[in-house]
C-alpha cells in the first residue's frame, strides 16, 4: 500500500493580486515544495494575467512526483464568474470581462477535469473540510483582503446558483455607509471593508500610511485614527454578517484573507454589531472566528472542488 500511487489536485487561487497554485492531497493537505506564485494587480494586461496562470500551472505540474496521477484541478477566481461558460470578471481585475480561464487552464491539462467555483465557496469548503467548520451544516466562509468574498455552505450542501455567484457578501450594502463601489452600488460591503479600501479611508482622515501592513503597525500603537478605521471596517463586516444569518440562519462564519489578519480586535468590533440584534437570538448565536487554515484555505478550498465533489452540485 506505500507504493500506491498518489491522486493529488492542482488547486489554482486567482486575486487581485496574485495567483497561487499547488498540489493538494486526499487528506487537505498542501504538497510541500509545490507551491508557486505570480503577481496580478490591476495594472496587469490581459496577456500578462493569462501568462501569470499558466506560469504558475506548468511549475506546479512539474512538481508532480512521478508516481502520482493528477487527479484533476481545482480554480478558486475572484468575482464575478459563469459557471456555464468557464469565463471570469473578476471586479478587481478589469481587463478580464468574460475571459475563458477554465478553456485555458483546459488547454494545459487535457483530459483531466476542471472545476471552477467563486473563491469564497473554495474557502468555505476548506473551513467545512479541515478548519473551522469542521461537523457543521450551515456556514459561510469569507475572504477580506483586496475585495470581500464569500460563499455558502447550508444543510450540508454548497450553494453555488446558477451563475456561480451565490453568496458573494462583498456586494450587498451595509446601512450607514455611503462608500461608492466600483459594481456600481454604495455602501457595499467591499468598498467600505476591504483593506484597500480601509487604508484609502485611513488616508482621507489623515492617516499618513499607505498598507494594510502599516495600518495594522498603527492601530497596535493606539493610532486613533487607525482604531477608528479598523472599528468601520469591523463593524460593517458584522453588520453585513448579522443580515446574511438573519436570512440564512448560520452557524458559523469563518474569515480568511489578508485584511483579516489586521488585528484580532477586528472580530471584536463585528460580533458587538452582531450582538446588536437584540430581538433575534437565531441571528446573534452565530459564531464569527478567524480561518483556522492560515494562507492555505484557498488553496485546499479550491482542491476541495475535486476532492470532495460530492458536496458541489
Amino acid at each position: 500500500m506505500d507504493n500506491a500511487p498518489s491522486h493529488p489536485v492542482l488547486a489554482i487561487d486567482i486575486g487581485g493580486t496574485k495567483v497561487e497554485a499547488a498540489l493538494v492531497d486526499s487528506l487537505g493537505v498542501v504538497v510541500p515544495h509545490t507551491r508557486h506564485r505570480a503577481s496580478t494587480g490591476p495594472l496587469a494586461t490581459s496577456e500578462e494575467l493569462a501568462a501569470a496562470v499558466t506560469s504558475v500551472i506548468v511549475l506546479t505540474l512539474a512538481d508532480l512526483p512521478p508516481a502520482s496521477v493528477l487527479l484533476g484541478v481545482g480554480i478558486g477566481c475572484a468575482g464575478p464568474i459563469n459557471l456555464p461558460d468557464g469565463s471570469v470578471s473578476p471586479l478587481n481585475l478589469p481587463v478580464w470581462r468574460g475571459f475563458p480561464l477554465r478553456a485555458l487552464v483546459e488547454a494545459l491539462v487535457p483530459g483531466v477535469t476542471v472545476r471552477l467555483r467563486l473563491d469564497g465557496l473554495c474557502i468555505t469548503l476548506a473551513e467545512h473540510w479541515v478548519g473551522a467548520g469542521r461537523g457543521l451544516e450551515n456556514l459561510m466562509g469569507m475572504v477580506v483582503s483586496t475585495g470581500v468574498g464569500g460563499g455558502l455552505i447550508l444543510d450540508g450542501n454548497t450553494v453555488s446558483g446558477p451563475s456561480g455567484n451565490a453568496g458573494h457578501i462583498g456586494h450587498i450594502e451595509v446601512g450607514g455607509f455611503d462608500d461608492p463601489c466600483a459594481c456600481g452600488g454604495t455602501g457595499c460591503l467591499e468598498a467600505v471593508a476591504s483593506g484597500p479600501k480601509t487604508v484609502a479611508w485611513a488616508r482621507r482622515q489623515g492617516w499618513t500610511g499607505a498598507t494594510g501592513e502599516q495600518l495594522s503597525a498603527s492601530y497596535a500603537a493606539g493610532d486613533p485614527i487607525a482604531v477608528r478605521a479598523v472599528a468601520r471596517s469591523g463593524s460593517a463586516l458584522g453588520q453585513a454578517i448579522a443580515s446574511a444569518t438573519t436570512l440564512l440562519d448560520l452557524d458559523l462564519v469563518a474569515i480568511g484573507g489578508g485584511f483579516a489578519q489586521v488585528t484580532p480586535d477586528l472580530f471584536t468590533f463585528a460580533r458587538d454589531a452582531i450582538a446588536r440584534r437584540t430581538e433575534f437570538d437565531y441571528a446573534g448565536r452565530v459564531r464569527v472566528v478567524p480561518s483556522a487554515l492560515s494562507g492555505d484555505g484557498p488553496l485546499i478550498g479550491a482542491a476541495a472542488l475535486i476532492h470532495r465533489a460530492a458536496l458541489v452540485p
